[in-house]
């Protein structure tokens, strides 16, 4: 896909959790598009990029500084950051602090008619739905604290699972109201994706729908090939889809739903065991 057709080229982007897996590859991606790129994340940015931006999705204070310093209007935001259980905070640096980022970036007219939002669900997001209960209480929960206070609150929530759901939920509910200032807002569900954080959790991450892809005679995802999809639903390509959680898996969920392929843990996630 050429420059003209996915319209990146004079425009601002800005990619959060950049350092390395989906985010590095989005940020590289498009500047080979053209885009000039503002990159985020609390470890150094290790490419070229227009400017990078320190910032620890811990501490409010620091996301605050930092989106001080971004460069003018933003047309593009990919929210990439993410870190896997066993990481103090989960809830927070996944989806809070990102939503917190979105706000003020929409809020104070940084991202204006035509912008776009992307975020990085994940396969773990997908049964939000049997969670909307919870998950519409914890989006009414007002901002950073009283979300970080909702959180503490309820136990078996600061997981990865939930974290995932809530963006998910949040993409869905947010879609109308910023649809109503000209802003698209999509997140990608990836199945397992060759990352450095999913080569940390390996044998989980990665040995999911293992089986599934020798069955089938395919590879493992690729950063890349995650970023072109964030690329995409991020472009004037997509201008008609909004509120989206796109699954990128290469047809596992599908397949395990309809029984195209035997999968009890996919039957499990949906609810249909």
């Amino acid at each position: 896909m050429g420059d003209a057709f996915l319209g990146y080229a004079g425009q601002h982007v800005l990619v959060v959790g950049a350092a390395t897996g989906m985010g590095a590859a989005a940020a590289k991606q498009a500047m080979s598009q053209g885009a000039r790129v503002t990159a985020m994340d609390v470890a150094d940015i290790k490419y070229d990029v227009d400017a990078a931006l320190r910032v620890d999705l811990r501490d409010r204070s620091s996301v605050d500084h930092a989106i001080g310093q971004i460069d003018g209007e933003v047309h593009t935001v990919f929210a990439c950051a993410g870190v896997a259980d066993g990481t103090p905070d989960i809830v927070l640096i996944n989806f809070t602090s990102q939503r917190h980022l979105v706000e003020a970036l929409v809020d104070t007219g940084r991202v204006r008619q035509g912008g776009a939002i992307v975020m990085i669900s994940s396969v773990a997001g997908l049964s939000w739905h049997r969670q909307l209960a919870d998950l519409t209480d914890f989006l009414d929960a007002p901002g950073w604290e009283a979300a970080t206070a909702w959180i503490d609150a309820h136990a078996g929530t600061d997981n990865y699972a939930f974290s995932k759901m809530a963006m998910s939920a949040y993409v869905a509910r947010r879609a109308f109201s910023l649809l109503q200032r000209g802003i698209r807002i999509n997140a990608i569900q990836p199945g397992p994706t060759d990352t450095p954080l999913a080569r940390a959790n390996a044998d989980l991450w990665l040995a999911f729908g293992q089986d599934y892809r020798d069955a089938a005679g395919v590879r493992i995802l690729t950063t890349d090939e995650m970023a072109a999809t964030l690329l995409f639903l991020g472009s004037d390509a997509a201008s008609g889809i909004n509120g989206v959680n796109l699954l990128v898996d290469q047809g596992q969920v599908g397949a395990g739903a309809t029984d195209a392929f035997a999968s009890p843990p996919i039957k499990a996630m949906l609810g249909l065991a």
